[in-house]
């Protein structure tokens, strides 16, 4: 759930100056199309142009409708219910996301058009917890948990956009959503595999509940929440912008973009637009405005866009799990392409690396070190961990099957207090073994995520040390 990389916009940013270079007219004398070369057409270049800044302003309503398809599977595609994860992810999680493995897993999407969704939690005193609730669009607009409503057991309502009524006694409303759609990530720590039973009955009693059927024994799902497969692009090439015209239809963009939606209109893109019934100029610009635009996103985001470098680490933005309010369309597309939804800095500060001390791509071909001076590792109320992954956002397969290290891990301590951990493809001996993070044969990332972290990390002041790289003599 981090966001990867570690050079600054480069690629990605020239790639984004030269889309927005205008299309002034000229009369002087252009040359003859050589025969291998197809001729211009403006209508195609125009679709491209402006299809680029649609792509990137739309970018939500491609994602999110397949990631609450793909999500949905154990559930049949239901909304206001929850599919609790029952083990830590491992080597067989296969659909990206970077998934931590220090929690299980509860998760839900909610159907807020007509009316609240009750979130009912139990006590939870023994462990850390959180409920992370987010919109359409990729923003945290509410919490509960450990740091932001505490250990007590409680009922708290989901509300919509546009929703205005009373609630019944004891129920708390939380901050409202600005869609009427919203994805529920809950994170349950578990202390070890021999904790999975305690977890697990924490799960159990975290429960859904449409107010109008609030206080009956079975719950139905809404029929009105219809929960629809986004287009393939692997088929169609037209695939994201039909996605992108049928979502904005339930999850209407705010009106405040008026005046940009108009302009996306005149190339077919908008709320229950036909795409399929532009000319095939346009069409054949629109489909090459959804490759680049999906090229740029992915350039900026393993550029580390927005991102601050500190000894190969890379802080999130500031502004990570609440892009829209900044405007900054590609900085919500890279947040929400790295990994679907992102926390709140003072809820958890993921760091990710993908480079040595020395700036050079991490490689399970090498070995390498991280060590914590004493008393030099990250300061947290919760807990920290460092996970590694291959470059599909995959956890990685190893003989030992573990997939990353913290304080909760039994590492062992240097003689003199700090702390090592050996980052390699093979055991770095039985003496060191419990500090050993196995990579993979290639190229990899990590991240270090620190759950309720100090304020010198919530300001980007701490700095993690380098990765250094060991001789492999």
């Amino acid at each position: 759930m981090g966001l990867l990389s570690l050079r600054r916009l480069a690629v990605a940013g020239a790639a984004a100056a030269g889309l927005l270079v205008a299309l002034a007219p000229t009369f002087a004398a252009q040359p003859e199309t050589s025969a291998k070369v197809a001729p211009f057409n403006w209508k195609e270049q125009n679709a491209y142009t402006l299809g680029v800044q649609a792509y990137l302003y739309a970018f939500p309503w491609a994602y999110m409708p397949q990631a609450r398809w793909l999500r949905t599977e154990a559930l049949d595609r239901q909304a206001d219910r929850f599919d609790h994860i029952r083990h830590l992810e491992d080597a067989k999680h296969l659909s990206g996301g970077a998934p931590n493995n220090d929690t299980l897993y509860s998760r839900a999407w909610v159907y807020l058009n007509d009316e609240p969704v009750i979130l009912t939690v139990p006590e939870i005193a023994d462990r850390y917890y959180t409920m992370e609730i987010v919109d359409f669009m990729g923003d945290n607009f509410a919490y509960v948990g450990t740091r932001a409503t505490g250990t007590k057991a409680g009922n708290y309502a989901i509300v919509g956009p546009d929703w205005k009524g009373t609630l019944p006694e004891g129920m708390k409303a939380l901050p409202p959503s600005a869609t009427p759609w919203a994805t529920i990530l809950g994170r349950t720590f578990v202390k070890d595999v021999s904790d999975l039973d305690n977890a697990h009955r924490i799960q159990d009693q975290y429960k859904l509940t449409p107010l109008s059927q609030w206080g009956k024994a079975d719950v139905v799902p809404p029929k009105e929440a219809v929960i629809w497969e986004g287009f393939d692009p692997k088929t169609e090439p037209l695939a994201d912008w039909k996605t992108i015209n049928r979502a904005m239809i339930e999850v209407p963009p705010p009106a405040r973009e008026a005046d940009m939606l108009q302009q996306f209109a005149r190339i077919g893109i908008g709320p229950g637009l036909d795409v399929e019934a532009q000319d095939e100029a346009t069409k054949r610009g629109l489909a090459r405005a959804a490759v680049d635009g999906k090229r740029i996103i992915a350039q900026a985001f393993t550029d580390g866009y927005l991102q601050k470098s500190v000894n190969g680490w890379n802080y999130p933005p500031p502004a990570t799990g609440r892009p829209t309010p900044t405007r900054d369309w590609l900085f919500r597309d890279v947040q929400m392409l790295a990994g679907f939804v992102a926390n709140d800095p003072v809820e958890a500060t993921y760091f990710n690396v993908s480079v040595d001390g020395d700036g050079k791509p991490l490689n399970g071909a090498n070995r390498y070190v991280i060590h914590f001076d004493k008393g030099g590792e990250p300061k947290v109320k919760a807990f920290w961990s460092v996970t590694m992954y291959d470059l599909k956002y995959n956890l990685v397969d190893n003989p030992i099957d573990r997939y990353s290290l913290g304080d909760r891990s039994g590492m062992k301590h240097d003689a003199d207090g700090g702390l090592t951990i050996y980052v390699q493809k093979d055991s770095p001996g039985a003496d060191k073994e419990s500090n050993w993070l196995p990579a993979p044969d290639g190229q990899f990332f990590m991240i270090m995520r620190t759950y309720l972290p100090a304020q010198n990390i919530v300001d980007q002041t701490w700095q993690p040390p380098k990765i250094t790289a060991v001789s492999n003599e």
